[in-house]
């Protein structure tokens, strides 16, 4: 999906959203695999696509909050790497909470994730105060348990994006492979751990303000 191509009525809810005044923040949600990250980043772009010098929206992912490698070795979770708890719920709480209240003249910067290396990086998303709307995606944010609780109250909206099961799984198989996996033990990796995840995911739908059915 293009930037030219997010559908006008999502974009002008978006540009709703951050007409309100002072800093929104909107979420995707969605399982693994769904296209959040695709969709978010677009939907940024088109949003900013008027003046490029004036952003509306900045985006920031939950990604970015990743556990590094060597801690979900030591912790011994390296096998369910995308579970809630192979994430800094509560940093990632704490930074939406920080940018629900920007400071003047205060850049916030946020981490991203590099699949290349398969870590989050920080310091790499940089949200100056004047942005009116923050984008922010991943799969947890409307799951309930833990420090994830209270990401929630903290979005002003939260969209769920809705993928055909199969195409997602291709997806996700593909994207694997595409970073470093055998295929076969992508396969294994996406029936097990992507999928349990996913139907995680899946319990908080009905939470979500709106749930988008993407093709």
């Amino acid at each position: 999906m293009p930037a030219h191509s997010v559908p006008p009525h999502l974009l002008d809810r978006a540009r709703g959203l951050a007409a309100r005044g002072g800093r929104r923040i909107l979420g995707v949600a969605g399982a693994p695999g769904a296209g959040k990250s695709t969709f978010a980043g677009h939907l940024v772009e088109a949003l900013n696509a008027p003046d490029p010098a004036a952003p509306l929206a900045a985006l920031v992912p939950m990604d970015g909050f990743h556990l590094a490698g060597r801690e979900l070795d030591r912790l011994g979770r390296t096998g369910r790497k995308g579970a809630p708890d192979t994430f800094d719920a509560a940093g990632y709480a704490a930074l939406l909470a920080r940018l629900r209240t920007p400071e003047p003249d205060t850049t916030v910067w946020a981490p991203d994730f590099d699949r290349t290396v398969e870590e989050a990086i920080a310091g790499s998303l940089p949200v100056e105060p004047g942005v009116p709307l923050v984008v922010t995606e991943g799969n947890y944010l409307l799951h309930d348990g833990g420090h994830w609780a209270g990401v929630r109250p903290l979005l002003d909206e939260v969209w769920y994006l809705e993928t055909d099961p199969g195409l997602r799984v291709r997806r996700l198989v593909d994207r694997h492979v595409r970073f470093g996996r055998e295929r076969r033990d992508a396969e294994l990796w996406v029936a097990g751990s992507d999928e349990a995840n996913a139907r995680l995911v899946a319990r908080g739908r009905a939470r979500a303000d709106l749930v988008i059915t993407a093709d």
